[in-house]
Order: structure tokens, then C-alpha cells, then sequence
């Protein structure tokens, strides 16, 4: 016997009887709605009474989303770039609880007009210069629309086959871009591949843990080594990894160089301890310095050392000839992973990490997920391939080149004002800079920046100084923008009187136990 199923095209399919079904569903356009508004946009379940958007009403909405997104971003240097408003703005604008009827999509829409958009910092602004980049693109944007609609969960191979094997491939394609050895790529001889992770701080985590596998003779007494300037993911990996923190000094240029681990490693062998784990940074977070991995990774290999190199920011740039340099020395790590999602067009989340042996993760991990945290995966991959095929590596090397050049004549000027300071070498597209004078007149400075709202700038301290961070960030920023930023920036600074601003604490947390990672303290 058979039963059918109406669906919202009206028709019937057939379909066996031993279907798992929870209930008919009838789509029917002319039935009663609970308000004329539903009737705008929804259609209602005769038999759950559950309001819908079918297919042509979703055809129609989506090409308004995309009007939205697109009207947002090509006029997105008009808007205030940090929101004028304070903490909890948004609980007194929206009920305490979730509707219990349903409500239409205008309604919807409107609400994210009124109550969303007034607290967005906008990110891809032009006049955004805080953090580091978080760019996208539109044929990323398209993408991940993709990769909703497909709804696919990628926790094994068989879950989606094209899931898996795309990002394979697709790691592979930006381990060449990259010039990475062998050694880190799946589709050739090596031992190594490539996985998207959600952001660095997993791909550190997972680095640490795989460490901490392979080191058979762990007890009590594990040292990992982050570095001042480390990322606080760092931090963290070696806190839910269960070992200690143990913090690298840096030279003048904010860099930790061989011979100071080298020092750090005896001293902590002759206590007791167990060197397992380094992390080495390429870019770091408050002023884009570069570790001589050329040096610590001999010595890292040496003392059995895992090293994982963190190059979440900078290492979009290596895919350019003149920027690979920078990279020199990766033969030497055990894991490299760098973020897509920052200065690659690909918007967030693409994490990529690589490997040389992937064993040494999978050996970490002997139930399911083998190469990360979660066990369901979006399909990421997408994005990447988007990106790449429709960029062309060309038109990638192109827009990292034009932020290299853009942060270059902002030092520029900066040199050209005697008030003011570079505080780190310039390297891509960061600039560190300050009023020379006190902390307190840097801080009133960023303070009145914030509350104009019209550019977007955040701290960061070095050598224990409170100094100002400008970073090209967005995918529209061109030279004016550049060039406004600093003449907004002198014009603040020349006001006879700037608003002050009490110190700014940054605290770090302390670590007690035995078993002990390497980090960069963030001065």
C-alpha cells in the first residue's frame, strides 16, 4: 500500500508506507492565516499549524538579503564605524522571551535595522584599523551560502565525501601557494596535510595535545614555551592542555631568538622538567614581529622539541614572492597553521593548519574526530575554492601587496610629524605609533577617537608603554582612506586639550602548575 505526501508544490509523491513520517504536511496558499502580515511571506502547515517560507518565497527574500548585504557594504564608509552605544543596549529592545506565534520576516527585518545595526562595529569599513583584518569577498559570501543551503556535516568521509576531499585538496593548493615542503602535503609523497580548523587557537590546542601525545615519558613535569607576544590562545592551549606556561624573552625587535631558549631549555632540564612544546610566532598580535625560526627550529629538533609556528595574521602574505622570506625555517616545525579568514578574503571561519606527520595527530585523537576538536564540520573548503579560482593567485598577491603599501605611507607620514613615534618595524600592513609623551595622553588620544567614531583604532602594549595600533583592514580601503585617518588622528592630537582617561590595566593570568608550556609575554 501507499501513501502520499502533499508537498509545497501542491503535488502528491508517492511514497512506501513503512516511511518515517511525523506528520502530513499541506501547503495551501488560500487557507485562513493567523494575520494578514504571516500571508506576506509565510504559508502555513494545515495539520501543525507551523508557519513556512516555501521555496519561490525563500527565491524572493534571498535576492532582498543579497540587495541588503550589497547596499551595506558598498555604502559602509558612510556609517559610524564603532557603535555609540553601551553595554546591555540591546535586552530593553527586545522581549524577555521568545514569540510564541509566529512573526513575518519584515517584521523580522525591521528589527534588525532598529536593534541589531546600531550595535554592529563594522568590520569590512574602511575606516576599521583595529585588530587585524576579517576581510571577505563576495564570491566567499557566496560560498558560504552555499555551504548553508547543502547543509552537509562533514565528520567523516562518508557523512560527505566532497566535504572531505575538497578541503584535502584545497590545503594542498595553499600549501603551494605557500611553498611549504613536501613533507606538509597530502597529495604527494609526504607523510604530512592540511585541515581547516575553526581559528588558531584550535589549531594551537591541537598541536599541543598532539605534543603532548607523542612525548611517551610525560609524568608530572611538561613545559611548553610561548613567547611575550603570543597569541592568549596560546595561553589558553596550554591551560585546558593541563601543562604550565613558561615565558620567552624577545631581543629589541620584539623577536625570541635561539640562543635565549636554548639557555631556558637547560636550565628547566636540569630542574626536572620536560621540554615538549614551542610556539613559535610569525606576526605577532601587537606589533606583527617575526621569531627567527631559522634558528629555533635546529634547536627545537634537536631537544625533541615540537615546534608549532602561529602565523594567524602574516601568513596570507607568504603566498607573495618578496614576503616568503619571512617564512624560511618552516622545514623545521612539526605544524604551521595561519588564518584565511584574516587577510585572504575568505570570511570567517577558515583556519589552516598543517602537519608534517599526520600521524602524530591522528595517533593523538584514536576516536573520531581525528584532525580537530568538533566532530561535525562545516563545509569550509568552499569558500576557499571560491576564492581562489575566482581571485586567481594574481589578484590575491595584489591585495595584500596594496596593504603593505598603504601601511607604508601611513608610517610615512608618521615619521613626517615630530610629535609623534613609530614604535615597531613596519613589515606588512601594521603600524605601532604613539604621541611622544605619556601613556596617559595616548590613551585620552584612542579615547576621543572612539567616542567620534569615525576610525577605529586599538592599543597595545610594548616594552610597557601604552602605544596606538593601525592596521589596514578593509577589502575597500584605499589611499584617502589612509590619508583621513591621519589627518583625523593630527587633528585630535593638536587640540589644546585632550579629555584623559584613567591607565590601562592589562592583566595576565598566573600559572601554578608543574607540567609548563613556552609563550611570548605580550609586551
Amino acid at each position: 500500500m501507499k501513501k502520499s505526501i502533499t508537498c509545497g508544490t501542491g503535488r502528491a509523491r508517492k511514497t512506501p508506507a513503512n516511511d518515517f513520517q511525523t506528520h502530513r504536511v499541506a501547503l495551501d496558499r488560500t487557507a485562513s492565516r493567523r494575520s494578514d502580515r504571516k500571508a506576506n511571506c509565510c504559508f502555513t502547515c494545515l495539520t501543525c499549524n507551523i508557519v513556512t517560507m516555501d521555496a519561490a518565497e525563500f527565491r524572493r527574500r534571498g535576492k532582498e538579503m543579497v540587495d541588503f548585504v550589497a547596499d551595506y557594504l558598498e555604502n559602509i564608509e558612510h556609517r559610524r564605524v564603532y557603535p555609540d552605544v553601551e553595554p546591555g543596549y540591546l535586552r530593553s529592545m527586545i522581549p524577555s522571551e521568545a514569540p510564541l506565534e509566529p512573526e513575518s520576516y519584515e517584521d523580522v527585518l525591521k528589527d534588525v535595522d532598529r536593534v541589531i545595526m546600531p550595535g554592529i562595529t563594522h568590520w569590512q569599513s574602511p575606516h576599521f584599523h583595529a585588530y587585524f583584518p576579517s576581510a571577505s569577498s563576495y564570491p566567499a559570501l557566496l560560498a558560504d551560502m552555499l555551504c548553508g543551503g547543502l547543509g552537509c556535516i562533514g565528520f567523516t568521509w562518508a557523512a560527505s565525501p566532497a566535504c572531505t576531499e575538497l578541503e584535502t585538496v584545497m590545503l594542498d593548493w595553499l600549501g603551494k601557494m605557500l611553498q611549504l615542503p613536501e613533507d606538509f602535503l597530502a597529495g604527494t609523497k609526504g607523510q604530512g596535510g592540511g585541515v581547516i580548523q575553526g581559528t588558531a587557537s584550535e589549531a594551537t590546542l591541537m598541536a599541543l595535545l598532539a605534543a603532548r601525545c607523542k612525548a611517551k615519558t610525560i609524568t608530572l613535569n611538561l613545559w611548553s614555551s610561548p613567547l611575550p607576544q603570543a597569541h592568549s590562545s596560546v595561553e589558553r592551549a596550554g591551560l585546558i592542555g593541563g601543562v604550565g606556561i613558561r615565558m620567552v624573552a624577545t631581543d629589541e625587535h620584539f623577536s625570541v631568538r635561539a640562543e635565549t631558549l636554548e639557555k631556558m631549555v637547560a636550565e628547566d632540564k636540569a630542574a626536572g622538567f620536560i621540554p615538549f612544546f614551542f610556539c613559535a610566532t610569525l606576526g605577532t598580535t601587537p606589533s606583527c614581529a617575526f621569531d627567527k625560526i631559522t634558528e629555533l627550529g635546529p634547536l627545537c629538533n634537536a631537544e625533541n622539541i615540537w615546534m608549532h609556528i602561529d602565523a594567524a595574521y602574516a601568513g596570507s602574505s607568504f603566498i607573495c614572492p618578496e614576503f616568503r622570506p619571512l617564512l624560511d625555517g618552516v622545514e623545521f616545525a612539526d605544524s604551521f597553521n595561519f588564518n584565511p579568514h584574516k587577510w585572504l578574503l575568505v570570511n570567517f571561519d577558515c583556519s589552516a593548519m598543517w602537519v608534517k606527520k599526520r600521524t602524530d595527530l591522528i595517533g593523538a585523537f584514536k576516536l573520531d574526530p581525528h584532525w580537530g576538536i568538533p566532530l561535525g564540520r562545516r563545509f569550509r573548503s568552499l569558500k576557499l575554492w571560491f576564492v581562489f579560482r575566482m581571485y586567481g593567485q594574481s589578484g590575491l598577491q595584489a591585495y595584500i601587496r596594496k596593504h603593505v603599501e598603504l601601511a607604508k605611507v601611513f608610517e610615512t607620514m608618521v615619521k613626517k610629524d615630530k610629535r609623534f613615534e613609530i614604535c615597531a618595524e613596519v613589515v606588512l600592513g601594521l603600524v605601532c605609533f604613539r604621541l611622544k609623551g605619556s601613556d596617559e595622553l595616548n590613551e585620552a588620544l584612542l579615547k576621543e577617537m572612539t567616542h567620534l567614531g569615525r576610525i577605529h583604532l586599538v592599543p597595545c602594549k610594548l616594552r610597557g608603554r601604552f602605544v596606538l595600533r593601525f592596521a589596514v583592514c578593509g577589502r575597500t580601503t584605499e589611499l584617502r582612506h589612509v590619508q583621513e585617518a591621519w589627518t583625523h588622528i593630527t587633528e585630535l592630537s593638536s587640540e589644546q586639550t585632550l579629555p584623559m582617561s584613567g591607565t590601562l590595566l592589562m592583566q595576565k593570568s598566573s600559572v601554578t602548575q608543574d607540567l609548563i608550556i613556552y609563550i611570548r609575554p605580550s609586551c
